[in-house]
């Protein structure tokens, strides 16, 4: 697999490197400065890029100006976005492609079988959200409850949802045949005036818990 590092960090960058080589990525490329990040994507033809949320030159969302940029040019390559905090905005417009897609805090990357098996799914085409941020929307409360509309069948399903289970997986617990699981996820994501992806309705669903 094929990766680019993007991170401003004196040291992050060669030891994330390093790390990547020893468990058999290849580095197809390091930079520092994000406006410079699309044009190495081009060059390079990564499968996956690793990017900080913050970098260099205005070292704020830099970064993800360049994830965005990234994807909208190149849908098919798996982006992983690294911040040293939690950022909850910064999460939403990432997160809600639903597919190759990860958000993860710097000090995830110090398990290194943990990090591997998240850039894995990540390029397989799945979708990887730091538990802290979980935590943080599990934690946050809202007044308008967006998930009133919903029956009591609807939440149960979203629940599930939540734990990452597929509509297959949503099947054996509910004793529901995947048809019916289906009805229940189309629902779901009209009744909250979503696009088709399981992401945005877990991120609801988080928020409003």
């Amino acid at each position: 697999m094929r990766v680019i590092v993007a991170d401003d960090d004196v040291l992050m960058p060669a030891g994330l490197a390093s790390l990547l080589e020893l468990s058999g990525y290849a580095v197809a490329g390091q930079v520092g400065d994000a406006e410079e990040l699309p044009d190495l994507v081009r060059t390079h033809a990564p499968d996956l890029v690793i990017v900080d949320i913050r970098m260099s030159p205005t070292h704020t969302e830099g970064g993800l100006e360049a994830a965005r940029a990234i994807r909208e040019e190149f849908p098919h390559i798996a982006i992983l976005l690294l911040s040293a905090h939690i950022a909850v905005e910064h999460a939403r417009e990432p997160l809600a492609s639903g597919d190759r897609v990860g958000y993860l805090l710097k000090s995830r990357v110090i398990d290194v079988e943990e990090f591997t098996q998240t850039l894995n799914r990540v390029a397989r085409g799945g979708a990887v959200i730091d538990p802290a941020l979980v935590h943080e929307l599990v934690s946050a409360r809202r007044q308008d409850n967006p998930l009133a509309v919903l029956g009591p069948r609807e939440r149960e399903v979203l629940a599930l949802m939540d734990e990452g289970r597929s509509d297959t997986g949503i099947v054996r617990p509910q004793w529901v045949t995947e048809g019916a699981v289906e009805k229940h996820v189309h629902s779901i994501l009209t009744k909250l005036a979503l696009p088709e992806t399981t992401v945005l309705a877990v991120i609801t669903f988080l928020e409003a818990r």
